[in-house]
């Protein structure tokens, strides 16, 4: 495939400035033809800062997608509308990434998927942590077989006080939740794919909305409304793996715990195991006596012979748009990312019931 890939932006918000376009505007092979957004100000704006010459602007995201001639859609907006979205541009004949989490339900997440499949368009999901260089080195380690079996492993998405107080994050209708499905989504993804394990038995889990009753609270983004914060500030799961394997996920957007780090995990197996706590350190035994080993990441800072060096978010664009032209599966597949939301989903039922969830 030769001609450019012409996409169109469907959110043109935070994550889309932030993440996706200063990265497809990088690229070679892709024009930036169609933005949208319900504040249309927004889309003209993103328009004029990284669209074509000709690129077009919608307040509708279905009159966007009446344009035959995009190959691409991004849907960068609140999580209630990635699956409509999501579903509606495959229907109409583009490949889709659409941004963490699948979707607000389990059962929106499978809809998607068997779109995707009925239809022949690719789909993938927006876990970017998968790209950066401890992710990238760590699961080649793992997929190596380095660590043995894993059979324990946490996945870490810990903040002390940065609530995202912008947007819809605290709007429960909107999300579907808080941190867990918001950051403890991109832990989970991670720890997963690490262990190349996608066969849940069993989830029980907690949620709390404690600190999120305070007000005036100190916090990253300036102090929260008490009356808007409708979801979780916490939330725990203990997932048993159909194998016996055990997966413990703790999240927060606010905590009072020095214990911080988002979007890690850590692995233990039956030959080593890793963690990314601390930088990444892969640990195990030799000869009689314990190792840890600390993996130095990059060329010693060394930039790439252009004088460029790519970003977490930069890969992730790339193989993704490679994946549509050489007709590869991408590197975050739909149905890893359905099992993702089937256990967030089960945690948040776990914590209503008081009850273990168990799957088929």
């Amino acid at each position: 495939m030769s001609k450019k890939l012409k996409i169109g932006i469907i959110g043109c918000g935070g994550i889309a400035h932030g993440k996706h376009l200063p990265s497809l505007s990088k690229l070679k092979n892709v024009e930036l033809v169609a933005f949208c957004d319900i504040e249309v100000e927004k889309a003209e704006k993103t328009a004029k800062q990284y669209g074509t010459d000709s690129a077009m602007v919608y307040k509708d995201y279905k009159e966007l997608l009446k344009d035959a001639s995009i190959d691409v859609i991004h849907v960068l907006t609140p999580n209630i509308s990635h699956a409509e979205i999501s579903i509606a541009s495959m229907e109409a004949g583009k490949h889709v990434l659409c941004e963490k989490p699948m979707a607000k339900t389990s059962e929106e997440a499978r809809q998607m998927l068997e779109v995707a499949e009925r239809t022949g368009k690719k789909l993938t999901i927006g876990y970017n942590n998968r790209f950066r260089s401890d992710s990238q080195h760590l699961q080649k380690v793992a997929s190596r077989g380095d660590l043995g079996e894993i059979y324990f492993a946490k996945a870490h998405a810990i903040r002390r006080r940065a609530v995202p107080t912008w947007g819809v994050f605290l709007d429960e209708e909107k999300q579907g939740g808080g941190p867990l499905i918001d950051i403890g989504t991109h832990a989970l993804d991670l720890t997963l794919w690490m262990m190349d394990n996608y066969k849940p038995k069993s989830v029980m889990g907690n949620i709390y909305h404690v600190l999120g009753k305070n007000e005036n609270a100190a916090n990253a983004w300036g102090p929260w409304d008490p009356k808007e914060f409708k979801v979780e500030d916490s939330a725990f799961g203990f997932i048993t793996m159909q194998n016996g394997a055990t997966i413990i996920l703790e999240s927060s957007w606010a905590l009072n715990s020095l214990d911080v780090d988002e979007a890690k995990c850590s692995l233990s197996g039956s030959k080593g195991g890793a963690d990314m706590k601390n930088g990444l350190r892969i640990n195990g035994e030799d000869m009689g006596n314990l190792y840890t080993t600390k993996i130095e990441l990059g060329a010693g800072g060394v930039a790439f012979y252009d004088g460029t060096s790519e970003t977490d978010a930069d890969l992730e664009a790339r193989l993704w748009i490679e994946s549509i032209i050489n007709d590869t599966e991408p590197t975050v597949k739909p149905e890893q990312a359905l099992v993702v939301t089937q256990i967030l989903e089960a945690i948040y039922e776990s914590a209503k019931t008081g009850k273990a969830v168990y799957f088929d």
